[in-house]
């Protein structure tokens, strides 16, 4: 679509599984519906690349169901923030956008957490998920050394994919100790199809080390990550390396969350039964409302575009599904809870925030995200506080107080269209 302004009944923000889930829901209902994300593909992260290779059969349903429901697609558009009460700023390659919504429902999802430790900031650190994104873009890894570490489901999934890259995984090293990850292990029994996806990867990665209770403590190299120093808590050691990844799991994505006025629990939107936000006619589903994987993501989709539908019953139907992979999800989280050492990795001299070169012993002097922001710069770099927004709740404790738009880095262009002063009518 060209069209600089466009109305829909129901927007759907991200093209994840519970973004997808939710389109269709609402499509397939009547509703005319749009799903908005900034990349080129569907799926989102998770299943990204599955439609030119759909290796995975239950994203490429969804992707099938998707284009069958009919809904717009609006690609490579990205959510700047509320332009008013009820219109969204976009932004576009063809220029800026207004997507006025009735409904709307957020499905932004989650990104990495990293914690900073002496070396983090050396070329050649990666988070797995990123690192993982860049080897299925062409990124060259057939023959690197590469060591995993953090926290985290992820570790094996990305470790299992770079391996048939290529990559020589050094070893793999999940920092929750050894006896949650065995009674996690055990509650999996009751998701055979979780086991069974596990059981996969541990055949993959056979005779790769896979170490419980060990995290990475410093990065050496000059100009480029050469070994990182691990340690379990009673000693430590180097191992040498071309490339570490190393995350420490995910925190939800909820800046445009919170510049619309939604309410946190936690750090998750809070939601009612039918999905529903704080902020009337806003709906939240997926990593947005609690970390749980692409099974819970697409139940709460569901449940959010059926109730954005007016279709309560049907909704209400899915609901013991969502509580059980909520119980999955619980136990997820659980059993990868961050210890308390990897809190205390960085040193005085550590950058905590990369974009402003803000260190460890300058931040820690503040009371605040918002004093340290205004003393220092911290958060205000292009990632606008992504990365060390969310290593300072875990270093500090600090929340994030407020949100403006733009939630993302955008052109002048889009930020002085002429459409957020025009009074005309917006085009159906």
């Amino acid at each position: 679509m060209n069209e600089t302004r466009l109305r829909f009944e129901v927007v759907v923000v991200g093209a994840g599984p519970a973004g997808l889930a939710a389109a269709c829901a609402a499509a397939e209902n009547g509703c005319r519906t749009a799903l908005v994300d900034d990349t080129p593909w569907l799926g989102g992260q998770i299943w990204r690349g599955q439609q030119a290779h759909p290796a995975n059969p239950k994203a490429a349903r969804w992707v099938e169901r998707f284009r069958r429901a009919k809904a717009s697609l609006l690609d490579q558009c990205t959510v700047l923030g509320p332009a008013d009460r009820r219109t969204l700023l976009a932004e576009h390659p063809d220029g800026p956008r207004q997507i006025e919504w009735e409904r709307l429902i957020l499905a932004a999802g989650a990104r990495e957490l990293f914690l900073p430790f002496p070396g983090w900031t050396l070329p050649g650190n990666f988070g797995p998920g990123g690192l993982q994104s860049l080897a299925k873009h062409g990124w060259p890894v057939a023959g690197k050394r590469i060591v995993l570490a953090g926290s985290g489901p992820l570790l094996l999934a990305v470790g299992g994919g770079l391996r048939k890259m290529g990559a020589s995984i050094v070893s793999i090293n999940e920092q929750a100790p050894l006896s949650r990850l065995i009674s996690f292990a055990t509650g999996l029994l009751a998701w055979p199809a979780k086991l069974a996806q596990a059981a996969r990867l541990k055949w993959t990665l056979r005779g790769t080390p896979f170490r419980c209770g060990v995290w990475p403590v410093g990065a050496e190299g000059g100009e480029q990550l050469r070994a990182v120093t691990l340690s379990d808590g009673r000693r430590q050691w180097m191992e040498a390396c071309d490339l570490l990844a190393c995350g420490f799991g995910l925190v939800p994505n909820v800046e445009l969350p919170l510049a619309l006025g939604c309410q946190l629990d936690d750090e998750f939107v809070r939601v009612d039964p039918w999905q529903a936000s704080s902020v009337a006619g806003v709906y939240a589903a997926g990593e947005l409302t609690g970390i749980g994987g692409a099974d819970a993501a697409l139940v709460e989709g569901e449940i959010a575009g059926l109730a954005a539908s007016g279709k309560e019953e049907a909704a209400r139907r899915l609901m013991a599904r969502r509580a059980a992979w909520r119980r999955f999800g619980a136990d997820l989280g659980a059993a990868f809870a961050l210890r308390e050492e990897v809190a205390r990795l960085a040193a005085a001299e550590t950058v905590v925030c990369r974009c402003e070169d803000v260190r460890f012993d300058r931040m820690k002097s503040f009371a605040g995200w918002r004093d340290a922001k205004l003393q220092t710069r911290c958060g205000m770099g292009s990632c606008q506080g992504r990365v060390c927004g969310a290593a300072a709740r875990v270093l500090f404790g600090w929340g994030m107080e407020s949100v403006r738009p733009p939630v993302l880095p955008a052109r002048v262009e889009s930020l002085c269209a002429d459409f957020l002063t025009d009074q005309s009518p917006v085009r159906k």
